[in-house]
């Protein structure tokens, strides 16, 4: 049997049956530590595919590609699929279930320590990923905030943090996250995934989002760690006024008080009614010294 026949005969890792029969025939157990719900929804697959927008040959970096269900995905639509797992485990698992995928390369590894421009080479790639919910937000930020050369990401993530993402200047979730998501992206929540939809089902609903990677941020700044820097401090203390939650970050009263003049910022409003161009205005303003 050739490589392009068993990929005809390959069975949908995405069902419950096949999963079930993947887990008992290697003996893995769900690991609470690592997060893991493994993904038994060929729509939700196929949904997540299709969001990528994938084009033959092109090149996707998938994080933690568990027993290889949305691997699985990604390889017949065409894509160049570059895996990093964490679990040691894994890797000898999906030397099996992808077995006949000669466009599939399993890296072991922790995606916050490998070299991703060595292993991706030159060139645009894009993400695709069913993050651990624990460690979502890390994950995404030392992507954005390295400017690599994505282009797009499409990640399933649990839908609290999904909505905090997307979320608008005065709403309840707007926050830290929501600005730097959207100065390095154009996020969009494209497909709600129900709990029924993984083995074992988790105890949160979760949802596939869109990043866009912008070719430059939304907004233009000085200093982009200082632009940050006063995001944070900004949105530390929410309780409190933009004025005493600056101070509170460690920023020196008079300093404050002359950047927000200059920007022309009501010093009693709070951090989360900022628009990020009003974030990027306060931040350079403290440069003007």
């Amino acid at each position: 049997m050739n490589a392009e026949d068993e990929k005809i005969l390959q069975p949908k890792i995405a069902s419950r049956e096949v999963t079930t029969h993947i887990l008992k025939a290697f003996g893995l157990h769900m690991s609470k530590k690592l997060g893991q719900n493994f993904l038994i929804d060929a729509g939700i697959v196929q949904g997540i595919v299709d969001a990528a927008e994938i084009e033959p040959g092109e090149k996707i970096l998938e994080i933690g590609p568990g027993i290889g269900t949305l691997t699985q995905g990604l390889a017949e639509a065409g894509a160049m699929v570059t895996a990093v797992e964490l679990d040691k485990k894994l890797p000898a698992v999906l030397a099996e279930t992808l077995k006949g995928y000669d466009n599939v390369r399993i890296v072991p590894g922790d995606i916050l320590k490998v070299d991703i421009p060595a292993l991706m080479g030159e060139g645009p790639y894009k993400v695709a990923a069913n993050l651990p919910y624990y460690i979502t937000t890390p994950i995404l930020m030392a992507l954005l905030e390295r400017h690599l050369p994505i282009t797009r990401m499409v990640t399933m993530v649990q839908k609290e943090v999904a909505e905090r993402m997307v979320a608008k200047p005065g709403s309840k979730t707007y926050g830290a996250l929501s600005v730097a998501v959207q100065y390095y992206t154009d996020p969009e929540i494209v497909l709600d995934v129900p709990p029924r939809s993984f083995l074992p089902a988790p105890e949160v609903d979760s949802v596939v989002i869109v990043c866009k990677v912008r070719e430059t941020p939304s907004v233009a700044v000085k200093d982009e760690k200082r632009f940050f820097r006063v995001v944070k401090a900004a949105f530390g203390q929410r309780r409190k006024t933009l004025s005493n939650a600056l101070k509170g970050g460690g920023f020196p009263k008079e300093q404050v008080r002359d950047a927000m003049e200059r920007a022309g910022i009501d010093p009693t409003r709070r951090g989360e009614t900022l628009s990020l161009a009003e974030f990027g205005r306060l931040a350079d303003a403290f440069a003007e010294e």
